[in-house]
């Protein structure tokens, strides 16, 4: 998105004298004359930039955590049920130890057996729904969360496919500034702002490879 006027960004290409083609994202109200003056950036560039911050996150102990407590926290905010039956089933198996104890303290009535057998009968009822809740749709388990999202660390960016999937998988939305560049990523905290100026600092340093050799837009 465009970070003056919040429009969308689309590429373009146009080619020089020499025949290279440039490969850019542009402003569509910029575009279309309608007040937006929106520079364009180099297509090539940005996208390196974005893949880069991307991995610092992927790389980030703490914040592929954050991401995992927020996956398990969604899996169990979509199914209200099952909690609730998961509660009640723990009230039962409470009530039934209750009665237990009373018939073994000497406590034995026509009522306290009649109670026994309700509370054993909605024990049976509530472990037959949690079964079918979890049936309906399995709850994926932490440790599969993290295996399946530290796979991200050993892709290769050098590709494009893998470079896109990293991409559809951690990335919420851009906002390009004609002086930086705004990214959310897809868990709570998941704000990073860089500067064009920064991203050009750090490829001079060598310490961003997927941003060496590349001019800033």
């Amino acid at each position: 998105h465009c970070g003056c006027c919040g429009a969308l960004m689309f590429g373009e290409s146009g080619t020089s004298r020499t025949g290279e083609v440039h490969r850019y994202y542009k402003c569509a109200t910029a575009k279309k004359k309608k007040g937006c003056k929106k520079k364009t950036v180099r297509k090539q560039w940005l996208e390196d930039l974005v893949v880069n911050q991307t991995m610092q996150l992927v790389r980030d102990d703490a914040a592929m955590e954050s991401i995992i407590a927020k996956v398990m926290e969604l899996q169990d905010r979509e199914n209200t049920n099952l909690p609730l039956y998961e509660k009640q089933l723990r009230d039962a198996e409470s009530g039934i130890q209750n009665m237990l104890n009373a018939i073994q303290a000497g406590i034995l009535t026509s009522s306290t057996k009649e109670r026994l057998e309700q509370l054993e009968e909605t024990k049976r009822e509530l472990e037959a729904r949690i079964a079918e809740e979890k049936l309906a749709k399995p709850k994926i388990k932490e440790e599969f969360i993290r295996f399946w999202l530290m796979r991200f660390r050993k892709l290769d960016m050098s590709l494009k496919d893998q470079r896109q999937a990293l991409v559809d998988t951690f990335i919420n939305s851009i906002y390009l500034y004609d002086d930086k560049v705004l990214i959310t990523f897809n868990y709570k905290e998941g704000t990073q702002t860089v500067t064009f100026g920064e991203a050009t600092e750090v490829a001079s340093e060598g310490n961003g490879s997927d941003l060496d050799c590349i001019p800033a837009p």
